[in-house]
């Protein structure tokens, strides 16, 4: 699939750090870790792989934005664009030896997301779409699944930990979904629970309290690959508000209404 300049800048970026990941994980053990908030941890790996990100995406769009997990904004001389890079989602499996984890780029024009790419490095596949042209992953088409009915379904989500306001919500999620759907997978990372959607890996997926970082590359992926996405409460800002439910269309109505009344 040949898509545009800047989307070609983005998977070259995305390679380049995963490469730099993945070396890292090799050596794990090694890393020097050190606690950034409660069970939230940052590695010298996770600020190497956004360091040759910003490189790349801003040697090659110095007049963009750019958002980072690490490094925070930098705001361009160009306001209507913006890259939103997680440089490593799921730096707790990256820590803990799980090889599951993965770089996400988005490019953000006049507050809509309009490219994405999410590359999971330990399995070499490259999620990425522009709007318009469809969700790909590495070179093969990718939509979202085809079945009909809840209970053949499995959901993806985030579990809260260390404390977090939302668990009592997610519990009662969890206690209104499982009865119905065929079950209900945790991997502790966002940008892949989203790729997967699009992929029809999952049939749906939802989360709170996320960042800009996690979802903005999912987004553009679960959108040009059929899904319907909303924010969790209605009228509200996914990416503002970090809160989003998802789905393939025939799911999404019945599904929606057990996390929304939940």
């Amino acid at each position: 699939m040949q898509g545009s300049a800047n989307l070609n800048v983005m998977m070259k970026a995305a390679r380049k750090a995963g490469r730099s990941l993945v070396k890292d994980f090799r050596e794990v053990e090694n890393l020097q870790v050190s606690v950034k908030g409660a069970g939230d941890f940052v590695s010298r790996a996770d600020i190497a792989a956004e360091k040759i990100i910003r490189e790349e995406l801003m040697a090659a769009r110095p007049s963009y934005g750019f958002l980072a997990e690490e490094g925070g904004e930098i705001e361009g001389k160009d306001p209507t664009r913006r890259w939103i890079v997680d440089p490593l989602d799921g730096t707790t499996n990256f820590l803990h030896g799980l090889p599951h984890f993965a770089v996400s780029i988005a490019l953000e024009h006049k507050g809509q997301i309009i490219a994405g790419v999410v590359y999971d490095p330990a399995k070499d596949e490259l999620f990425h779409a522009e709007k318009g042209n469809g969700a790909w992953m590495n070179e093969s088409r990718i939509r979202v699944s085809g079945r009909h009915k809840m209970i053949e379904s499995i959901f993806a989500t985030g579990l809260p930990f260390g404390g977090r306001t939302d668990l009592p919500a997610t519990l009662r999620d969890l206690g209104r979904l499982m009865p119905v759907c065929a079950g209900v997978r945790r991997w502790g990372a966002a940008s892949l629970d989203m790729a997967y959607v699009a992929a029809g890996r999952y049939d749906g997926f939802w989360e709170r309290r996320l960042k800009e970082w996690d979802i903005a590359a999912g987004l553009i992926l679960l959108r040009e690959a059929g899904a319907l996405v909303e924010p969790i409460r209605e009228g509200r800002d996914i990416l503002a508000d970090g809160e989003v439910v998802c789905s393939n269309e025939p799911l999404f109505d019945g599904f929606s209404k057990i996390i929304r009344d939940a």
